[in-house]
C-alpha cells in the first residue's frame, strides 16, 4: 500500500515539478515584455493623449479670449485669440 501511495504521489508531484520549471523559464521573458509595454506608447495612447492635448489647449485658449473680452473689445480679441466661432464674423 505505501509502495502505491508513494508511487501516486511521485507521479502528481512531477506534474507539480514540470510546472513550476516551466514557470521559472517563462518568468524572465514575460518580465521583459512586461517592461517593454511600460516603455513604449501604442499608437491608440498615443492617440489619446494628443487629443486630451488638444482639448486642454482649446479650453486655455477659450479661458484666455473670455478674459480677453472682459478688458478688451471684442475685435482685438479676435486678432489676438482668434474668433472661437471660426472664420466668419457673424456672432452666436
Amino acid at each position: 500500500m505505501r509502495i502505491l501511495i508513494v508511487t501516486l504521489m511521485a507521479l502528481l508531484l512531477s506534474g507539480c515539478i514540470a510546472r513550476t520549471a516551466a514557470s521559472v523559464v517563462t518568468a524572465p521573458f514575460k518580465v521583459v515584455g512586461q517592461a517593454a509595454d511600460w516603455a513604449t506608447t501604442s499608437q491608440d495612447e498615443a492617440d489619446r493623449n494628443r487629443g486630451r492635448e488638444l482639448r486642454r489647449e482649446e479650453e486655455r485658449r477659450g479661458r484666455e479670449y473670455r478674459e480677453c473680452l472682459d478688458d478688451y473689445d471684442r475685435a482685438y480679441c479676435d486678432e489676438v485669440y482668434g474668433s472661437p466661432y471660426g472664420s466668419d464674423d457673424e456672432e452666436r
